[in-house]
């Protein structure tokens, strides 16, 4: 199982039926990161950008989840890219304490 990142582009407004479909599209992404598919999920603050960090088999796999996403139909572009290293607090045993 390979890790990618997938790099997506948000129209540039807002209509009330995108608006509309965010909770269905947050509930479905809980569910895929509570199911370990997607490791990480983020929006730049100006609402443009979101990368999604997550697990698939090839790169054509994860683009077929991409295109489950509720907001799909409204992206603009989708790259999914293969990752070599993937680091992070996360993924990291946590800290002992010697209290």
């Amino acid at each position: 199982m390979g890790l990618y990142v997938v790099s997506l582009r948000l129209p540039d407004s807002f209509d009330e039926e995108f608006v509309a479909l965010i909770p269905r599209h947050r509930a479905f992404i809980n569910s895929l990161i509570e199911e370990n598919v997607i490791l990480s999920y983020a929006i730049s603050a100006d609402r443009s950008r979101g990368w999604v960090t997550m697990h698939g088999a090839t790169p054509e796999a994860v683009r077929g989840v991409v295109e489950q996403f509720p907001l799909y139909r409204f992206l603009q572009s989708i790259e999914v890219d293969e990752l070599f290293v993937f680091d992070s607090t996360a993924t990291r045993l946590p800290k002992i304490s010697l209290n």
